[in-house]
């Protein structure tokens, strides 16, 4: 059952590259990442209002609502995940995408783990040992090597490199929490889509102030020089996004966090290999390599550590 739970983590993963095409695309309309994210995030949002209405209309009355004791939960899942896409659209100037994306999963990873070992949020307590040690090292070179790229003519005369690097780290907390914050809510209500629906509703409210905030401006280009005219599917980002949530909120009592974060983790850089691979989604094509190949051998010897030992 384990091996089944962890096969659906990794294709709630593999929407991710999916989405961040998606939402890169109308980027380009709405000018702005923050603007193109609170649109996401809103298309999120009513599908996820949709969905509700239609499996459990009863979670959306007010009598329903009125039983429901707030907390903490209720808004913390939908803040830490803006802060990490804040996050990203702040650390990747500084540090290029593949620096942003390792020191990222590797803070994601290391919470994963600080979750399950000391039992944070409802977290089943795993003891941490000297295999899982040294799954979490593979693990991390894993994703070095998949990501990391090399670029000699380029030097980096940043001093402040390594605040960005740790500010990088503590952002990649933020999913690991996220999921357990949501997946405690969504036992609280007895609901995992209710669950996904407070937490992008928290989204995008505080999107949408920061957006009015940094730039009232709301016009949304029908036409892009590069791209051509608007097309509906550049809004659908949002609703991949919920299933990559809603997936990780159903899978974290089951899986803990660790397992649960790899879980979506493996699936995003296999659709991403995917995509470079054979050229989709309009990406340049970008054969493996066969340092791409060991990375990922290392991250399922990772993961093998970290589950059974």
């Amino acid at each position: 059952m384990l091996i089944g739970l962890f096969f659906i983590g990794i294709i709630g993963g593999m929407f991710i590259p999916f989405q961040t095409s998606i939402n890169s695309k109308l980027n380009m309309y709405t000018k702005s990442p923050i603007y193109a994210s609170t649109i996401s995030f809103g298309v999120g949002t009513i599908f996820l209002i949709l969905l509700n209405l239609l499996l459990n209309p009863t979670v959306l009355t007010f009598s329903y609502l009125e039983q429901q004791s707030m907390n903490f939960y209720w808004v913390a899942g939908g803040l830490l995940g803006v802060i990490f896409l804040t996050g990203n659209l702040l650390l990747l100037p500084k540090l290029g995408a593949s620096l942003t994306v390792v020191i990222t999963l590797t803070g994601q990873m290391i919470m994963s783990v600080i979750i399950d070992t000391f039992g944070w949020l409802g977290a089943t307590v795993q003891p941490f040992t000297f295999f899982k040690a040294v799954g979490i090292i593979l693990l991390i070179l894993g994703i070095v090597l998949m990501n990391y790229v090399r670029n000699p003519s380029k030097k980096t005369t940043n001093t402040y490199l390594y605040v960005w690097l740790f500010l990088g780290f503590v952002f990649g907390f933020c999913p690991p929490l996220q999921t357990a914050i949501n997946s405690q809510l969504g036992q609280q209500l007895n609901s995992t889509i209710m669950a996904s629906l407070i937490s992008f509703i928290v989204g995008f409210i505080t999107l949408l102030i920061i957006k009015i905030l940094t730039n009232k401006n709301f016009i949304l280009e029908n036409n892009d020089k590069e791209s051509g005219r608007l097309k509906p599917l550049y809004f659908v980002g949002g609703i991949f996004g919920v299933i990559f949530i809603t997936v990780n909120i159903f899978l974290m009592p089951y899986l803990g966090a660790a397992l649960t974060t790899i879980a979506g983790m493996l699936g995003q850089m296999l659709m991403a290999l995917i995509i470079d691979q054979f050229g989709l989604l309009g990406i340049p094509k970008n054969k493996i390599t066969f340092r791409k190949s060991i990375g990922i051998a290392l991250i399922i010897i990772g993961i093998i550590l970290l589950r059974f030992f």
